[in-house]
């Protein structure tokens, strides 16, 4: 950001001049914007340099290879190539065929200036852990399923650029970082328009040059990314799943892991929607259906669904908390989440224990584990059996102490205290003793 503030004197400004440079070197992207110079009278500036890094990483490690089959590797296509180089004619044919064409998303397009790159009947860069981390760091801008138009496609050095819904770019991107004003509180964007772009960019690579190319063959390279066909968003939308997830969704039947856009597309909105709170975990129940008709009750989570009943007049509900989904769409085939390890029972409070199956509870202490006291510790040598016995011998109540009657001797009365209020006087002819 490069903010240049202009005394109120300034009378003209003769030349402005920038600046960009930008270097990244393995995930670090340093973007320095330079100064503009400004020459007039007297001059203050101010000069702010942004930096940025690049995003967290969405895979943890050790769990490489577990990620969504949306961002595997692609199938390659096999369309025949075309031996002659593209021509100006055949160019502009492309352009005036495809611009303005719109399709549907058959995986997710990450925004950002880099975008996916696809070889011609070859592989997608990037793909897998990498693919992942892209969409978590710039954002999505379409997902599976969603419209896409070609707004603007451009042929150079052997490749063809086409920009999706805007393109990832914003316009006068390095003017949006420039801001003049009189006063250095109160400053003016040259740019109005700060909105950011929402678009995505997607690169058709063919090596050296591209070849004389028709709009059916580039529609058809363009298939596992772009289906160019005319469908409903439902079948768009299905067409980017398994076949056993495709068919349960267009049967219209709810599967525990779902996602709550597959369970809008299988079953539409729901009638009414409450929240709850199981323990320490809320969750969402969309309810479908009114009686004497089935009622199906779909609990959702976050964005999955864990847990479907399935309840019918004169029946006993049916209830499936196994989650059936993540295994289809993780590339190894195993769920990582599922809704057994889903749920977690707190007990608060006194717990009821069974006496027949469970052993009692611990008394609390403050001992740390395997601490003795020292009276313990003096009878380790007594054999256990002597230990149990003396440990069970009744208790010995202190026998209770006569009280003191006067005359008596204190030496006799054990701990007797004389009364002072009792004691008798002292017979005469006798002294008492101090």
């Amino acid at each position: 950001m490069i903010r240049a503030f202009i005394p109120q004197q300034a009378n003209s400004i003769t030349r402005t001049a920038g600046w960009l440079l930008c270097h990244q070197r393995s995930r670090l992207v340093l973007s320095v914007c330079a100064a503009a110079m400004f020459a007039f009278g007297s001059t203050a500036a101010q000069i702010t340099i942004d930096t940025r890094k690049g995003g967290p990483v969405a895979v943890p490690q050790g769990q490489e290879g577990q990620v969504d089959r949306q961002y595997s590797q692609i199938t390659p296509t096999h369309v025949e190539l075309p031996p002659l180089p593209m021509d100006t004619k055949t160019r502009l044919g492309l352009i005036r065929l495809l611009e303005a064409e719109q399709g549907f998303a058959m995986r997710p397009f990450p925004r950002g200036h880099k975008g996916l790159t696809l070889v011609a009947n070859g592989k997608l860069q990037p793909a897998g852990d990498d693919y992942l981390n892209m969409v978590i760091n710039n954002g999505t801008s379409a997902k599976p399923g969603d419209r896409v138009v070609i707004t603007d496609l451009k042929v150079d050095h052997g490749k063809i650029v086409f920009q999706l819904n805007g393109g990832p770019d914003a316009k006068h991107r390095f003017l949006r970082h420039i801001e003049i004003g009189g006063d250095p509180n109160y400053t003016q964007p040259v740019v109005q328009d700060m909105k950011d772009p929402e678009g995505a960019r997607l690169t058709l690579d063919f090596g050296k040059s591209v070849p004389a190319l028709t709009g059916a063959q580039v529609k058809a390279l363009l298939a596992p990314l772009i289906s160019f066909d005319v469908k409903t968003p439902i079948q768009a939308f299905t067409d980017t799943l398994p076949t056993a997830l495709k068919d349960a969704i267009l049967n219209h039947q709810v599967l525990v892991g779902m996602s709550t856009d597959m369970v809008v597309f299988a079953k539409g909105a729901p009638r009414s929607k409450s929240r709850e709170m199981e323990g320490q975990m809320p969750f969402e129940e969309w309810i479908y259906g009114t009686p004497p008709e089935e009622v199906d009750f779909v609990r959702i989570n976050g964005n999955r669904v864990i847990r479907v009943e399935i309840a019918k007049v004169g029946e006993s509900p049916e209830i499936f908390t196994k989650d059936e989904v993540s295994g289809m769409m993780r590339t190894n085939g195993a769920p990582v989440i599922t809704a057994e390890n889903r749920v977690k029972i707190v007990k608060e409070g006194d717990v009821q224990r069974d006496p027949e199956k469970e052993a009692p509870a611990p008394p609390p202490t403050l001992r740390q584990p395997g601490e003795q006291l020292p009276s313990e510790q003096q009878s380790t040598n007594v054999p256990a059996g002597q230990r149990d016995r003396d440990k069970m011998r009744p208790v010995q109540m202190p026998k209770p102490k006569p009280q003191a009657q006067p005359g008596d001797n204190p030496d006799t009365v054990p701990d007797a205290q004389p009364d002072s209020t009792t004691q008798p006087a002292p017979a005469s002819g006798t002294s008492q003793k101090n």
